[in-house]
């Protein structure tokens, strides 16, 4: 089985505090479909991860989002995903229906975080995360996570973290206005 990185990437997760226990999860594009985290696996520990085919049945060990995750690579060419909680973007989404970066990396890379709504592990998600990646590569589900999108999982990480630096930021923006 080829290292796609889900273990470097999901400790690098960890050590910035943008998933916890078992949340989250990542998965790399393949030609018949993709390589997804295992449910319940700890995305520092891993082990193998669940092939997905993008036609037939899904094997009842995938993540309970590979919904998101097929949705996305069938709307678009991305080859690696990222879903995690960070908690400054959580709750940035449940205040704003988008999120406008204000330090200088967030208006380079996302000017624009939307927020979408769907209820985790669902088909109602997938569509709105889905539709909204056809025009940004870095999503919010509100109450819920990230979900980030890349060439490889390094880039969908790097995006991933910086929804969180940017809601942060805007966070302490708000607490020096008052």
């Amino acid at each position: 089985m080829q290292d796609y990185g889900f273990e470097r990437i999901g400790r690098r997760l960890f050590a910035e505090h943008l998933v916890g226990g078992n949340f989250g999860n990542m998965s790399v594009r393949d030609e018949n479909g993709f390589y997804i985290k295992r449910t319940g696996a700890y995305l520092d520990d891993p082990g193998e991860p669940v092939f997905v085919p993008f036609s037939g049945p899904v094997p009842k060990e995938a993540s309970s989002e590979y919904r998101v995750h097929l949705a996305v690579y069938t709307a678009m060419p991305c080859r690696a995903i990222v879903h995690a909680h960070p908690p400054y973007a959580v709750a940035a989404s449940l205040v704003f229906d988008e999120i406008l970066p204000l330090d200088s990396e967030g208006e380079m890379f996302a000017k624009r975080i939307p927020v979408v709504v769907g209820a985790p592990g669902t088909q109602g998600l997938a569509d709105a995360v889905s539709s909204a990646m056809k025009t940004d590569r870095l999503v919010i589900a509100r109450g819920h996570g990230t979900f980030a999108v890349g060439a490889t999982l390094d880039e969908a990480f790097q995006l991933t973290s910086l929804a969180e630096h940017s809601c942060r930021i805007i966070t302490f923006k708000r607490m020096f206005d008052t």
